[in-house]
């Protein structure tokens, strides 16, 4: 039995995709609610000086009696929840103010290659608005060049503009939250943690959702202009992907330098040379490290994952464009991307209830298993999810480009499923099972999976990793026995061993979506592994949540006990946090892989041989891209951190009474040194990335280009992995010595000793690589690839200049 159409209809797909976003819109706007209920104000006192809602006599729910440790210990509740809404507005502030500076250069920028592209792309027919012959469907004609110029144009600054906005919301989620999961880690680890996990799937869900909504919309209404015209309306919406990306890097690269600037200076000064606490408020730079966590780890990753998300579903759209779906105009095949990704949501917020509704999390080591079953949970659910969409929004039998042929695609069961015996079972299940076929042996189906279930493997072995709960990091914690120079060679080591499986696991998930399914493949392979962006995107936002609430803790002079508690909720944050960065470049490595090969198809490719010089070269060069990106950024938080160090020292040696806490630091001096350096800095490492394919392929043509592009994915996926892992398991060492959970751990502390020191030293070397270096890599890649086949018509026609006339 061969059916030529999906079973979903048209009209149903239209229906699917915005009610799949409002639901996600909606549960964010719920959950936000919920975190709105705790309030950042004094509690009215009810009879006996207890607070109301809690007395002596409250049960021992989340793993803590109900009423306020402060009041316990004899400590004033009144000024702690007052100065507590004095720190949470000064990061808050701080933050917002970075951001608009940053957003005023990003626009600019904005402004500027908006230009080049109808430019650019509008130049290849001479600016005409005559209808051109179709690239790919002989015989037809298509719509102008210029009206492709206009509407990619149009795309990149919705990209762009939606990016911004997903990157200032989630930070102003954070700054919301952060104040508000320290005073309810007064009543327990179990309240502190779903506060802080909530606002993390606020963020996650608002992103998801309007990414997906404002693709939807965007799509709908080019195809007003465009209508048969598929080919020409997906090329067109490439420039989606290219604005989300673009400016995903100046928010990664921006906000990695400004947060690591401060907290190197705060830690070497502080830590090291002082030997005070961490977000101790004698530190003239705390204010600017705790900022730096949510416009370089919030508003940065979400800008990234947001990017990640528009340029996979942009390449699975363009190559469909061109296949079976896009020559027929099978509307819901042609949505199957977006199926995917709301098909997610609903999963993601299945996966959210069993955080904050379904299972309480008591105690302190429950905390990181309730996160790790996360990833466990969304996986399971979005693969029946996928089933389904498979099942429901794909024909039977369909063909898929593949480089200038078409790759026939069917559903195992055409073949393996015709037998006498086959049919005998389904005649006995046909009540019960009748479609199981259909729904487990679609090839597409298995692409989806594989990316899907390829992000698990590197979120565990990142986890495994970085996580000092295993002996990796507990060796490196270990190996500052014999100070920083044995700490950093073990860090270092470990980094390079955590790149093996998920390069392995990267590359199956490849090998297997384009043995199935081509290009196509792997680009719903890596909207797999981002399919359950929301729940990713809430346990990583659910790290920096945590970390300012451990410092508004120590700022506002909360006991040791809720430091304890604040300071368990990050340790699990720092693992969740690398978990994440392990998924942006699982999910970098396939979406860069997916849009050169769309690339490659439309810039006119039949073959990328490394033998030839053009290409080679360009392998070479473009292998060298993130070394030469990573020494940038590299270089750009050494030299903001020197400045911070010098100011921190000047004003400990120059304030009187600082160090003893009689007098107050200026914090103001400290967040405009990170401001100034982030925005100064990052600019270079943008325009080498921005600049790098509109030279190559301009005066060095597509077949340069498409060396460059192989050679920047293949080194910046594995440089990327090491940074950001090598970084993680210094941070947790350092904190696996702090917290003196073991035996081992209290052999290698107390806080200020010299193995402790030691640690230190290596999680300062670790920052600029796991929060800067390490996940702006993986926008590099996949950003020179979008720009690349957003400008591939140009350098089709005009490009290799140079090679022209040698």
């Amino acid at each position: 039995m061969v059916v030529a159409a999906a079973i979903l209809p048209e009209l149903a797909t239209q229906l699917v995709v915005p009610v799949a976003a409002a639901v996600g819109i909606a549960f964010a706007v719920l959950q936000w609610v919920l975190v709105s209920k705790v309030k950042v104000a004094p509690e009215p006192r009810g009879e006996g000086g207890s607070a109301a809602g809690g007395g002596a006599g409250a049960g021992a729910k989340d793993g803590a009696s109900e009423y306020l440790i402060e009041e316990e210990e004899g400590l004033n509740d009144h000024n702690v929840v007052l100065k507590c809404a004095e720190i949470q507005t000064a990061i808050s502030e701080g933050a917002t103010s970075f951001l608009f500076t940053e957003y005023k250069y990003a626009g600019g920028f904005m402004t500027v290659f908006a230009v080049l592209i109808f430019v650019f792309l509008g130049s290849i027919e001479g600016f005409s608005t005559k209808s051109q012959p179709c690239h790919y469907s002989v015989g037809k004609t298509c719509k102008p060049a210029l009206a492709n110029a206009a509407f990619s144009t149009i795309a990149f600054v919705l990209g762009a503009v939606t990016s911004l906005v997903s990157g200032f919301l989630g930070m102003k989620i954070a700054t919301y939250a952060n104040a508000r999961t320290t005073l309810e880690a007064r009543k327990g680890v179990g309240k502190a943690f779903i506060v802080a996990f909530r606002s993390g799937a606020v963020m996650g869900f608002l992103l998801a959702a309007s990414g997906l909504f404002v693709l939807y919309v965007a799509i709908n209404l080019f195809g007003l202009y465009y209508g048969d015209d598929w080919e020409g309306l997906f090329e067109a919406i490439t420039g989606y992907g290219l604005g989300g990306s673009s400016m995903a890097l100046f928010g990664r690269v921006g906000g990695g330098i400004y947060t690591k600037a401060a907290d190197v200076g705060a830690d070497l000064v502080g830590k090291v040379e002082r030997n005070i606490p961490e977000d101790d408020p004698r530190n003239p730079a705390v204010i600017a490290d705790n900022v730096g966590d949510n416009v370089g780890d919030i508003a940065g990753m979400g800008s990234d994952l947001f990017g990640s998300y528009a340029e996979s579903s942009c390449a699975a759209l363009v190559v469909a464009s061109i296949s079976s779906f896009g020559i027929n105009r099978e509307f819901t095949p042609m949505m199957y991307p977006l199926l995917i990704s709301s098909v997610g949501i609903i999963a993601c917020l299945i996966t959210t209830l069993f955080a904050t509704d379904f299972f309480e999390v008591k105690e302190v080591d429950q905390i990181e298993p309730a996160l790790k079953k996360q990833l466990i949970i969304s996986t399971a659910v979005m693969t029946v999810g996928i089933a389904l969409v498979s099942w429901l929004g794909l024909p039977y039998t369909f063909t898929i480009f593949n480089f200038g042929a078409q790759k026939t695609v069917h559903s195992w069961y055409c073949h393996l499923f015709n037998s006498n015996l086959y049919k005998f079972v389904q005649t006995l299940l046909i009540k019960f099972m009748i479609s199981l076929h259909l729904i487990f042996y679609r090839q597409l189906f298995l692409c989806v999976a594989v990316g899907l279930w390829a992000g698990l493997v590197i979120g565990f072995i990142t986890e495994y990793y970085t996580s000092n709960a295993y002996s990796p990091v507990q060796d490196v914690a270990d190996s500052c026995r014999t100070g920083a120079a044995t700490n950093v060679i073990f860090g270092l080591a470990l980094g390079y061993k955590s790149v093996i499986i998920p390069i392995f696991a990267i590359a199956f998930s490849i090998f297997l979506s384009f043995s199935l399914a081509a290009m196509y493949g792997v680009a719903v392979a890596a909207l797999g592994m981002l399919s359950t962006i929301a729940t990713g995107l809430a346990i990583d936002a659910y790290g920096p949540i945590s970390d300012n609430a451990g410092g508004i803790a120590e700022m506002a002079g909360m006991s040791h006990r809720i430091r304890e508690r604040t300071d368990a909720l990050d340790a699990a944050g720092n693992t969740t946090a690398a978990i994440g960065k392990g998924f942006a470049i699982g999910s970098a490595a396939l979406v860069s892989l997916a849009l050169f090969g769309a690339f490659v198809s439309r810039a006119g490719i039949t073959t990328v041989d490394v033998l030839t010089p053009n290409v080679f070269i360009g392998l070479l060069v473009g292998a060298m891209l993130p070394y030469w990106f990573s020494a940038m950024t590299m270089k750009s938080v050494g030299s903001a951190a020197l400045k911070m160090v010098e100011e921190v020292r000047r004003q400990f040696n120059t304030i009187p009474g600082l160090m003893e806490g009689t007098a107050k630091p200026d914090y103001a001096t400290c967040v405009k040194i990170s401001t100034d350096a982030s925005i100064k800095e990052m600019i270079p490492p943008g325009a080498l990335v921005m600049l790098t394919p509109l030279i190559v392929g301009t005066f060095f043509g597509v077949e340069t280009l498409s060396g460059v592009l192989a050679g920047a994915l293949v080194s910046g996926v594995q440089i990327a992995i090491s940074a950001s892992n090598t970084g993680g398991a210094w941070d947790n060492a350092k904190k696996y010595i702090e917290a003196g959970a073991s035996e081992h751990a209290k052999s290698l502390g107390p806080k200020g000793s010299d193995c402790h020191k030691a640690a230190v030293i290596g999680d300062t070397i670790g920052d600029p690589l796991k929060d800067t270096s390490g996940p702006s890599l993986n926008i590099l890649i996949k950003l020179m690839a979008v720009e690349s086949l957003v400008f591939a018509p140009f350098f089709a026609t005009y490009g290799g200049i140079l090679f022209k006339y040698l």
